[in-house]
């Protein structure tokens, strides 16, 4: 294994084949979790709310859903889908784009995924090359992937991955990896209490809820990879974007509808995360 490290870590062009293998079959999976996240938390609720309401009855059985089980299988003929039908990209590629028993077509949305997942992971050892703040990288890449686009289909960011995503930071910056530990620390208390004070004024003022709290969990999260200097640049950006795709919702809808904001506060993050001190100098003009 030592030997295995030490040429990737002087071979770039091995290095950047492995990761990018790697990232498509990571791709892969984060369509399996932005799909099922949503599911299972809906049969817990479903179950929950079983239990607290038919409190004299057993609640209905269901068979578990998990990240592995039941095995992937077409929505239409519910045929059960191969190995070799499930290669990232390829598999699409070859079956263009349908179901390979009924013909039933497959969103290009998953060869997107896997592609958007290498190409970002490409991205980071671009940036950090071989070394701890690449796998840290990598890690919270994979699981803005994952939020962005279970926030968009759903409007949910779940607490099991927003904080545990946390939680990693912190630990990560405790042997200062990103930044100090106590700036990890108010990096994540700021990032909470930033957006929240948004939230309770906008609440207040209207009386209605301006944004869900896993919105303040995920800047939270970012706030303990990144520390707090980074936080402002990541609002401007979320705030940039979200009002530039919010006016297009606008127009296109024709009515002032809700929309994800976790999304471009990932996006946003993931760019400061990697940028975020050159845009800040070229901002300050040093």
């Amino acid at each position: 294994m030592q030997e295995i490290i030490s040429y990737l870590s002087t071979t770039p062009t091995a290095l950047y084949l492995a990761v990018g293998i790697f990232s498509l079959c990571i791709g892969s999976f984060l369509n399996v979790v932005i799909y099922r996240t949503p599911k299972m938390m809906e049969q817990e609720w479903r179950q929950e709310c079983q239990l607290y309401l038919h409190l004299d009855h057993p609640p209905e059985h269901e068979t578990p859903i998990t990240l592995s089980k039941p095995a992937s299988t077409c929505p239409k003929c519910q045929s059960e889908i191969c190995w070799y039908q499930n290669i990232p990209v390829v598999s699409w590629l070859a079956l263009r784009g349908k179901c390979g028993n009924c013909s039933n077509p497959i969103s290009i949305r998953y060869p997107f995924i896997e592609l958007l997942t290498t190409a970002c992971s490409l991205t980071v050892v671009a940036v950090f090359g071989p070394s701890i703040q690449m796998l840290a990288g990598l890690l919270l890449t994979w699981v803005l992937i994952a939020l962005t686009f279970i926030d968009f289909d759903t409007q949910l960011l779940p607490d099991r991955y927003t904080l545990p995503l946390a939680a990693i930071g912190l630990a990560v910056n405790s042997y200062s990896v990103f930044t100090s530990p106590s700036s990890s620390i108010w990096g994540y208390v700021i990032g909470f209490l930033c957006l929240w004070v948004v939230y309770y004024l906008f609440k207040v003022v209207t009386g209605k809820e301006g944004m869900g709290y896993g919105d303040f969990k995920l800047l939270a999260a970012l706030g303990a990879w990144m520390g707090p200097l980074l936080l402002p640049l990541i609002v401007l950006l979320s705030s940039m974007v979200g009002a530039v795709i919010g006016i297009i919702l606008l127009k296109i809808r024709k009515e002032n509808q809700p929309f994800a904001f976790g999304p471009y506060i990932a996006i946003a993050g993931w760019i400061a995360f990697l940028w975020g001190e050159q845009i800040m100098k070229i901002y300050l003009g040093q």
